[in-house]
């Protein structure tokens, strides 16, 4: 009778037990059948692309970057601009002497190209040089423990160098399944599935990261070890309450 009793415990922890009670601390999750993107050539051979909140840092220097070379043997004023300024809701950045200029979806070299050319009508053959300076993505190593906000200092950094710097995969986490979510805040946010754990997974993971990018390594559901760790607490309440029960019954 005794191990009726325990039978039937144990069918009613696992009924009121469901999936999100085990694994409630997963993130992102897609169903068996979800349709991910396509990671296309044009996907993973992109160049980073100026978005909007991206503080860029804009050097401005005269004489096809003359004052670059000899900047340290120079003294007084030299044809040198130093700017550091952020990208509106707009897509436009606020400049000296040009005013508002739009950046938004240019690529870095496209930037430069672009403001060397506005410039030109108040420097001597202008050399401008660009850098985003607050470009930050956030990954999930494969165990939630362990995700980070990098700041990336490359332009063109890559997932695999920027899960590099989050201190690489974890050991839950699955290599085969790595999840880059990207999104421009208007549109539905893509997600593109990757598999590192082959070298022929190369091509996937030097994709390009963009700013606010999220790179979900998905964990390993250990179930044995999640399913001692949730039912027995329970199990031992249960019995407790049916050992109490059972001494006052014979009482």
């Amino acid at each position: 009778m005794r191990f009726y009793n325990y039978f039937f415990i144990v069918l009613f922890v696992l009924s009121f037990t469901s999936c999100k009670v085990f694994r409630s601390n997963l993130m992102l999750k897609t169903p068996t059948d979800f349709a991910y993107d396509q990671l296309q050539d044009s996907v993973t051979k992109q160049s980073y692309k100026i978005e909007v909140n991206d503080l860029v840092q804009v050097r401005i220097f005269s004489n096809d970057g003359f004052k670059i070379i000899n900047i340290e043997n120079v003294s007084g004023n030299y044809a040198r601009i130093d700017l550091d300024y952020l990208v509106e809701q707009d897509g436009r950045v606020k400049l000296p002497l040009v005013g508002k200029v739009a950046l938004s979806g240019l690529t870095i070299a496209e930037a430069e190209t672009y403001l060397q050319k506005i410039y030109n009508d108040f420097y001597v053959s202008p050399f401008v040089s660009v850098k985003v300076i607050n470009k930050r993505v956030i990954i999930f190593p494969g165990n939630g423990g362990k995700a980070q906000v990098i700041n990336l200092q490359n332009n063109n950094t890559t997932v695999i160098e920027t899960i590099a710097l989050g201190g690489g995969i974890q050991e839950d986490g699955k290599a085969y399944k790595v999840k880059l979510i990207r999104t421009d805040g208007k549109n539905k946010p893509k997600v593109y599935l990757m598999d590192l754990s082959k070298i022929e997974g190369m091509a996937m993971g030097n994709t390009v990261v963009m700013a606010n990018d999220i790179i979900y390594v998905e964990p390993r559901y250990r179930f044995a070890k999640t399913l001692i760790g949730e039912v027995t607490p329970l199990i031992s309440l249960l019995t407790s309450t049916f050992l109490l029960y059972s001494l006052f019954i014979k009482k």
